[in-house]
């Protein structure tokens, strides 16, 4: 698109003076964005800076206390997100809004099916359905006749797309789409994201990892505290400058230093030739001092490592030798009597109760621990909660009281709350699955710092994640998993490249 169309385009949607609070909350200060067809416009920002409420706002789940929403130039005010959707705004959400025990085309066109005499028309049903798929490219991967619930996370998200195109979508808003996919499924996303675009839609598109949308956007606007801080073509800036937009300083570095060779100590965590159901050949060991980060493809068996050492899934052969003495850890118990803990990568659904107080999640490590009436005496009860304050400041929350909800913090927060469970409970090896999923940058740098302060007093870290910079920047070794067992070790910084190889199975670095 020519500067000169650029002038002359009306805005699709826009937004003018958008005011929000909840109570204590300024959430949305004067916000003001307008947003264009065939573009796809980022909104970034650090937990809690206002973008899901603003997203909200304008799919007419969230009324705003002031300011305008105009769609196609008209003054618009959406009750519902029924209405919202009725005129061409539709919004993805992370948690997707899909019936697992129905197909794909009953999940497109849900309560929107074609009948004939009042009785349900399956056949066109799925030709609508497979109409739509075939509009946004993606008829060879998915059929309308599968459930859904047998369908990958990226699949799913591939439905949610065609129902908000089924649904005559102008403007497609989409929360954190890539936070779960892999490298191969956010390539998938990226091209269908470029066809909604040359189709002449808006895509409005949040995301923390700043890579992919440097890779994807042709604008960004960046929101601190519910206030735009400025909005930039993408060509205008680099991602230093947008982390400076978003925390209103430089980083001094996304990645803390190395541990050196003094820092590592004896062996605390072995496994020898592990295997269950879906692990097999598993051997490797983990070093006090150290972080040794586990690198691999979606479904290549780096979830299932974890709960295998944790005990959820856990292995039926090979050993587990903890400190020089075999082991077995056949549930989670186990392991927490061990010193064990493990900071799952779905902290919403495994590694927090989210209608309890934040105190009482900080405290779930340890009264797993101690005797029942350790805490319903009153000393206990005291002496519990006089901890979590101290936790509390150890992992840097930001919070007014510890007596919120946990569903009440921002992301990065809950997943400080996660890993102060385990601090509380003096564990000497911790599992990290995809510790900064789904955080701002701020909060990313800040779980770093803490898991390198971990090592330094002597904690062996394990850490799973599916972005590479940051296995890069974090480890100390690599372990590769391909197919369910270790396909290679590699040697601190090695390249994306190298990893990548064995990841893929071409290449196997001495593990036979």
């Amino acid at each position: 698109m020519t500067d000169d169309q650029k002038k002359t385009l009306t805005p699709i949607m826009e937004v003018r003076n958008i005011n929000k609070s909840f109570p204590g909350v300024q959430a949305l200060d004067d916000v003001s964005i307008k947003f264009y067809p065939r573009e796809v416009h980022a909104v970034v920002g650090e937990n809690g800076a206002g973008k899901s409420t603003l997203m909200k706002i304008m799919a007419g789940a969230y009324r705003p206390d002031g300011g305008k929403i105009l769609f196609q130039g008209e003054e618009m005010s959406f009750g519902h997100p029924a209405k919202a959707q009725e005129v061409g705004i539709s919004i993805i959400y992370q948690e997707f809004n899909l019936l697992p025990e129905r197909t794909v085309a009953q999940n497109i066109f849900l309560g929107r099916e074609p009948s004939t005499l009042g009785v349900l028309n399956q056949r066109q049903l799925n030709k609508q359905a497979r109409d739509v798929l075939k509009d946004i490219g993606v008829e060879a991967i998915i059929s309308p006749t599968s459930l859904v619930g047998t369908l990958s996370v990226a699949e799913q998200q591939l439905v949610e797309i065609a129902k908000a195109v089924s649904l005559d979508a102008k403007v497609i808003i989409m929360d954190e789409p890539t936070a779960s996919l892999t490298s191969t499924e956010v390539n998938l996303l990226k091209n269908l994201i470029l066809r909604l675009k040359a189709k002449g839609l808006a895509v409005i598109f949040i995301s923390h990892r700043l890579s992919e949308v440097f890779g994807i956007a042709d604008k960004i606007s960046v929101l601190k505290d519910g206030q735009l801080v400025g909005t930039k073509d993408i060509d205008e800036v680099n991602s230093e400058d947008v982390v400076y937009m978003m925390v209103g300083r430089v980083l001094d570095h996304y990645f803390p230093p190395l541990g050196t060779a003094d820092d590592f100590k004896e062996v605390v965590l072995e496994v020898r030739n592990g295997a269950n159901d879906f692990l097999r050949d598993i051997n490797f060991s983990l070093r006090k001092g150290e972080v040794l980060g586990i690198a691999g493809l979606q479904g290549s068996g780096r979830t299932e490592l974890a709960q295998a050492l944790f005990g959820a899934v856990p292995f039926k052969t090979g050993e587990i030798i903890l400190k020089g003495e075999v082991v077995k850890i056949n549930n989670p118990y186990a392991a927490i009597s061990r010193r064990m803990g493990y900071v799952t990568e779905d902290r919403k659904s495994e590694g927090l109760i989210l209608m309890q107080p934040i105190r009482d999640n900080m405290l779930l490590s340890i009264r797993s621990l101690l005797n029942l009436f350790s805490f319903v005496l009153p000393d206990g009860i005291r002496q519990s909660r006089n901890m979590v304050p101290q936790l509390g400041d150890q992992v840097d929350i930001r919070v007014d009281s510890y007596t919120k909800e946990a569903q009440d913090l921002s992301g990065g927060n809950q997943q400080k709350v996660v890993l102060s469970k385990w601090l509380a409970s003096k564990a000497e090896i911790f599992i990290f699955d995809e510790p900064t999923r789904g955080i701002d940058v701020e909060a990313k740098a800040r779980i770093h710092d803490i898991v390198r302060g971990l090592t330094k007093q002597g904690v062996a870290v394990l850490m799973i994640s599916s972005e590479l910079p940051e296995i890069i920047g974090m480890s100390d070794r690599i372990l590769v998993m391909h197919d369910g067992t270790i396909g290679g070790e590699l040697p601190p910084k090695s390249s994306e490249a190298d990893i990548m190889l064995v990841a893929t199975g071409h290449k196997n670095n001495g593990r036979e």
